[in-house]
């Protein structure tokens, strides 16, 4: 029997993570830092009013673990 995501009881989306960190942990060391940078996600956040754009506010940053 093979092996799948769902045999391991997890979701898709969690399968793949796990796949991305294991090949960003396989680069080379600069080239794995970049990767990292890539990791990181953010939420941004600025009021309109009248039709324009307020100032943009970090909302929250989160970095990918498990």
């Amino acid at each position: 029997m093979a092996f799948t995501w769902k045999s391991a009881g997890i979701t898709y989306l969690k399968y793949t993570q796990i796949c991305a960190r294991a090949v960003r942990n396989a680069l080379k060391e600069e080239e794995r830092l970049i990767a990292q940078k890539r990791d990181e996600q953010g939420i941004k956040f600025a009021k309109w009013e009248n039709g324009k754009q307020g100032d943009l506010k970090l909302v929250e940053t989160q970095q990918q673990s498990s």
